[in-house]
């Protein structure tokens, strides 16, 4: 993955693209590599939209791993104000600064200035764009959505004591949302969109294969069922792939499954089920809604997942 791919997102094919996903153990459909692809060929950001654990943020870190360049990752939340996305200044060091009284020049310069998320992907100096994960945009105010459009708009960034900073090379960005409220139309509208529905029990099986592939196929495939089966109920959190994942792994660091003298001949037992309720749920509400008709339903699941 060190090829001139890198270098020119023009010459970049679908083919390519998601031969990327593959070395990656990305499972992505068509929809999914062809709009990443025009949004690498067009230069423009891409908004993900989905439920949690559908897979969003992995796209971005894909993305970097697989065109080998950084990622750099702002996580958003409520009350995200401009100084902890953008800049601001070492207030500490510049008060050290006057007081030692051995500084004729300003104090604000670059020997003060600390990076954050935004600026750092602006003037990133590798020798390929990074990958700008803005991650779950929605949990910030309509406030700081103005200030990514003006960022968004030319790449660039003022700094009244030092002027425009401009990047080189627009990173590749990445906006991930969970639609917890609606976004600007002024946002859409810079991007692409994609929606990432959450993964059919055959998309999760092929992506716990390649993700877990020390897993046995036959128990990979009753974790998927199973899972499949919990989302159907009406759980406060319901597992994504992410927890379906850390499930399959907590199964192998257990050696697959555990004993259960009831049933030796059985995918996934009980006991299996029950001790590790913990990579799967994470609501001591959705614990407790796990009583004995439901864990019948998980069981026959582990076989058939119409179940």
């Amino acid at each position: 993955m060190t090829d001139d791919i890198h270098d020119d997102f023009e010459t970049l094919t679908r083919e390519r693209l998601q031969s990327i996903f593959d070395e990656t153990d990305y499972v992505a459909e068509d929809e999914i590599t062809t709009t990443v692809l025009l949004a690498l060929k067009l230069g423009r950001p891409l908004l993900v939209e989905g439920e949690p654990g559908a897979g969003k943020t992995e796209l971005a870190k894909v993305l970097a791993a697989g065109f080998d360049t950084d990622l750099v990752r702002l996580q958003c939340y409520e009350g995200l104000a401009a100084e902890s996305a953008l800049y601001e200044w070492n207030y500490t060091k510049q008060l050290l600064a006057v007081q030692s009284g051995g500084r004729e020049d300003s104090v604000f310069t670059e020997e003060f200035l600390l990076e954050r998320p935004l600026l750092r992907a602006l003037r990133h100096e590798g020798d390929r764009p990074p990958v700008l994960l803005i991650d779950e945009v929605d949990r910030a105010d309509e406030e700081f959505e103005a200030l990514l459009l003006e960022v968004l708009s030319d790449f660039q960034v003022s700094i009244p004591e030092l002027g425009t900073i401009t990047a080189d090379r627009p990173p590749i960005v990445v906006i991930t949302s969970n639609r917890t409220r609606a976004l600007s139309d002024a946002l859409k509208r810079r991007c692409l969109y994609l929606h990432v529905e959450p993964p059919s029990v055959e998309k999760e099986r092929a992506i716990v294969r390649r993700k877990v592939p020390e897993l046995d196929d036959a128990v990979a495939a009753a974790v998927c069922n199973v899972t499949g089966r919990l989302r159907k109920e009406p759980l406060l959190k319901p597992p994504g792939v992410a927890e379906t994942l850390d499930w399959a792994r907590a199964l192998t660091a257990l050696d697959g499954v555990a004993d259960d003298p009831a049933d030796t001949d059985a995918l996934l037992t009980e006991t299996d089920i029950r001790t590790t309720l913990g990579c799967l749920l994470k609501e001591v509400e959705d614990v407790e809604r796990i009583d004995d008709e439901t864990m019948s339903a998980l069981l026959a699941a582990t076989e058939d997942p119409s179940a």
